[in-house]
């Protein structure tokens, strides 16, 4: 068993509804992480999840804090929210580098896995912004300097080119398609385990006595459907296969 924190998968909308002369608001609180805690609960892992909203102020300052974790796991949280505490943005106070934090904690042997999203890696706009941070060298991969988002409405089909490695846990067949990725480029020396449009999906590497991964497509929807994050038992092997081989 390993005791993984996923930081990010949820969200707030906040809609305004138009109706001829008159209008009003609603909101709600929406997480997307479930597909991805309940394939790794269901091989016995121990998950806890961070919302979005709670990351400024509650994701782990240090190493002795990271030390609770094996594998931590960002999805679609930008670099922001892990830096900027409300101490720091708030009031102007100095605080601690969160990421430098996670990049020593990976390479003293913890495990990292980025899974992607409009706020993962570059994302929309460059908002999400890994790649000015010292978490960039931890990764198995580059990032661009520019939005990085493949929009694929029509579907892309993952080319694996090492299915027996341990990291996609024995995942058998074609796998179902995804509606899109961040686009990265591999570094040397990395392993790309998986691609899309000729571009990696699943990315691994060692880094100091820890490892990182890389899944730049989505664990849950827009770009991860149903088919994929549902319905296919293949999803439970890969996550839980990337986490296996994280924590070693």
């Amino acid at each position: 068993m390993s005791r993984v924190l996923i930081a990010g998968e949820s969200w707030m909308t906040h809609s305004v509804h138009v109706k001829g002369m008159d209008s009003f608001t609603t909101s709600a609180y929406v997480e997307g992480v479930e597909p991805l805690r309940r394939a790794l609960t269901g091989r016995g892992h121990e998950v806890t999840h961070l919302p979005a909203h709670l990351v400024p102020a509650q994701f782990p300052d240090d190493g002795e804090a990271l030390s609770a974790y094996d594998v931590v796991v960002l999805s679609d949280i930008g670099a922001n929210s892990i830096q900027l505490s409300p101490s720091v943005f708030e009031q102007a106070r100095p605080g601690s580098d969160r990421l430098g934090a996670l990049r020593d904690w990976v390479h003293a042997g913890g495990g990292l896995l980025m899974v992607g999203g409009y706020l993962s890696f570059t994302g929309f706009e460059g908002k999400a912004a890994y790649r000015n941070t010292s978490l960039h060298d931890v990764l198995p991969v580059e990032l661009l300097a520019e939005d990085d988002r493949v929009e694929s409405p029509a579907g892309l089909q993952a080319d694996v080119k090492e299915p027996s490695h341990p990291a996609l846990g024995g995942a058998e067949g074609d796998w179902p398609l995804l509606l899109g990725y961040n686009r990265v480029l591999p570094r040397a020396n990395s392993s790309v385990l998986a691609t899309l449009d000729g571009d990696p999906l699943v990315a691994v590497s060692e880094f100091g006595a820890g490892r990182s991964a890389v899944f730049t497509s989505d664990c849950s929807p827009h770009w991860a459907p149903e088919p994929f994050c549902e319905e296919w038992p293949g999803y439970a092997r890969i996550f839980g296969g990337l986490v296996e081989w994280l924590a070693r």
